[in-house]
């Protein structure tokens, strides 16, 4: 997310046509956790102005296809799209290479999909050990999680049933990322409001948390 200050009264988001990144012009007296609060609020708007952009004829980025950049914990891989008679799946080759191995004429759809499941996969296995190591620190318990595409919300915590949601769309970025949104849900099973306590909270289990946060709308 790049943020440029001017001489406006008001915030403006915009989503670069070219590569699907956050541009902010925001009042120059604003203050920085407002813009970040702004933008969050608006996170269900930019993905959906990133996937009418990817739906137009000739998008760069979103046809999963091979020479595409896409981003796997946080690291940008170059998508390299194989067709052949083998079970449908993905793998990381080195660092910067994702290998998408698809049915012969597999279309964008199928190929999203067998995408998807690859992603779901790779958060599924980080989150029980990142669950694992907070639950003493926090003195919570987590008795349930779960994965699941969400518009708005990187991740949301049902207090009673003491479940956990997670946006699948963490897969993509860094694992610092990912552990603060998980601290984030569980620390509502301590404090169901983002109020003083909550954030007293999460200064003391994560002081770096508002850096976290931040990387989420890079």
């Amino acid at each position: 997310m790049r943020v440029l200050r001017k001489p406006i009264r008001h915030l403006y988001i915009r989503v670069d046509p070219t590569d699907g990144s956050v541009r902010v012009s925001a009042p120059i007296g604003m203050d920085e956790s407002a813009v970040q609060r702004v933008v969050e609020s608006r996170q269900g708007w930019i993905e959906r102005q990133r996937q009418r952009l990817a739906a137009r004829p000739g998008a760069p980025y979103r046809a999963v296809a091979s020479g595409e950049i896409h981003y796997v914990q946080g690291r940008p891989c170059r998508l390299d799209v194989v067709e052949g008679p083998g079970r449908p799946g993905a793998r990381l080759i080195g660092d910067d290479t994702l290998e998408l191995n698809v049915k012969p004429g597999a279309d964008p759809a199928k190929r999203h999909a067998v995408l998807e499941r690859w992603y779901r996969r790779l958060l599924g296995d980080a989150l029980p050990a990142l669950i694992e190591r907070w639950e003493p620190t926090l003195g919570v318990r987590v008795a349930e999680w779960r994965i699941k595409r969400m518009k708005t919300r990187w991740g949301t915590c049902n207090i009673r049933d003491r479940r956990i949601w997670m946006n699948l769309a963490l897969a993509r970025k860094p694992p610092e990322c990912l552990e603060y949104v998980l601290v984030h849900e569980m620390v509502h099973l301590l404090e169901r409001r983002h109020n003083a306590r909550f954030h007293a909270y999460m200064d003391r289990f994560m002081p770096d948390w508002r850096v976290r946060r931040a990387r989420l709308v890079e």
